[in-house]
């Protein structure tokens, strides 16, 4: 039987909405101020550093110095094509990488060398290095290194490519160099045909001018994660919310579940935003987390909804457990058909569970509408993909995921859903 909404949340409901708007409209303002094109004046006043590159693939110190002959390297041109761009953030200036460019399946190793011709003057130049890059390099200057993303050598340690500026020396002004760029692609796993190497070009500029360029750069990527960001904030206060109705609520077992499914779900969209913006995490043990911790993640939320109904099926525990097992075995013996088997397993065992809830369950709408988003957001390559919804969407040039959207609707539902087990004093029969 439905209870009515009483004055506590009512207050409560209101509440959501309104920080479910407020929410919305800032991050719209950050997506929209990211995503404006680099100011026109800015980069008339630099050089990118596009165009025809030497390129060759391997490994050898020597290849940083002025005095090598690369005139037997191949040509690999970094001009971008109007109006591309990353298919991730939104960077300007995108070209596809070595795999494009008869190096197909090809990892570890390569240069990238041109000679670069700075201005005469007093200002002091700086490298704007590449914004996006598979996955680490490093950038010499006539055979000095001046820094670089991540640790190249014998056990590399890859991290986020992100906005980096790199000083030129003093005396670097009025004279020519050769730039060059020793790059690491890790032996990743379904890798595009458009990937490896340098996917944006290196700028060059004048201090002032690469200071705000920089910045400009920075903006682009905050804005490009800002919802990995945000998203996981209002699912700690969804937890929040869950501890502090669950005195009254009358689904306490649901509630425990679904707030350890939540963060579970939140450090893993947080994982995100944190490997593209610092350098505490490196890309090995990010993508082993993300395959590692979405086990759990699903079968605490297949506990959780399980308990909607408030009579759950010892069955449908022990199977969201099993498929679990399964799923991790699949991940240890780096079985592909395992995990998909687990995979499309668990969403049997959601689709019984939705009928549980369609046929039984409280507030059958609410409830089905917050559940369907979630085993979306969970199961998009086999739910969504098949219908042709992109990926990746990019309203004011910046990259959302459809993921992203359906937990911007799945989050102030879920408060809803959270609200309305709240039943004062009584107890469900």
């Amino acid at each position: 039987m439905e209870t009515p909404v009483d004055t506590t949340q009512r207050k409560l409901i209101v509440g959501i909405v309104i920080a479910t708007l407020m929410t919305w409209i800032i991050v719209i303002a950050d997506l929209a101020s990211g995503g404006r094109p680099d100011p026109p004046a800015l980069r008339a006043a630099a050089t990118l550093l596009d165009g025809a590159w030497r390129f060759h693939t391997g490994d050898d110190p020597r290849w940083a110095y002025p005095s090598t002959d690369d005139s037997d390297w191949e040509t690999l041109d970094l001009t971008a094509l109007p109006g591309s761009h990353d298919d991730d953030v939104g960077f300007p200036d995108y070209v596809a990488g070595w795999m494009a460019h008869g190096h197909p399946g090809y990892h570890g190793y390569a240069w990238y060398r041109r000679t670069v011709t700075v201005p005469s003057g007093s200002a002091q130049w700086e490298i704007l290095g590449p914004t996006r890059v598979d996955h680490g390099y490093e950038l010499y200057w006539n055979g000095q290194r001046l820094g670089g993303s991540g640790r190249l050598g014998p056990a590399p340690r890859l991290v986020g490519t992100r906005p980096l500026r790199f000083a030129l020396p003093a005396d670097a002004a009025g004279t020519r160099g050769v730039l060059a760029i020793r790059v690491y692609m890790l032996p990743t796993s379904g890798n595009s045909t458009e990937a490896g190497g340098i996917h944006t070009a290196p700028i060059l500029a004048p201090r002032p001018v690469s200071d705000e360029l920089h910045r400009v750069q920075w903006q682009r990527t905050i804005a490009g994660y800002i919802v990995d960001v945000i998203e996981p904030i209002g699912m700690f206060a969804l937890i929040g919310l869950a501890i502090g109705c669950w005195s009254g609520s009358s689904h306490r077992s649901f509630l425990i579940f679904a707030s350890i499914a939540l963060a579970l779900t939140a450090a893993r969209r947080l994982n995100n935003a944190i490997v593209s913006w610092t350098d505490l995490q490196d890309l090995r043990t990010y993508s082993w987390l993300a395959s590692v911790m979405w086990v759990p993640t699903v079968a605490a939320w297949a506990l959780a909804w399980n308990r909607w109904c408030l009579r759950p099926w010892r069955s449908i525990d022990v199977a969201a457990m099993v498929l679990a097992v399964i799923a991790a075995v699949g991940i240890a013996i780096h079985s592909e058909s395992v995990t998909n088997t687990s995979r499309l397993g668990s969403i049997v065992l959601f689709v019984l569970i939705g009928a549980r809830i369609a046929r039984s369950g409280p507030r059958r709408i609410l409830a089905l509408v917050t559940f369907a988003l979630i085993i979306a957001g969970l199961f998009g390559r086999e739910l969504i993909d098949p219908i042709g919804v992109p990926g990746i969407w990019f309203p004011f040039r910046i990259g959302v995921s459809r993921t992203q959207y359906i937990y911007a609707i799945a989050i102030p539902l879920m408060a809803l859903l959270i609200v309305r087990t709240l039943v004062g004093k009584r107890t469900d029969r």
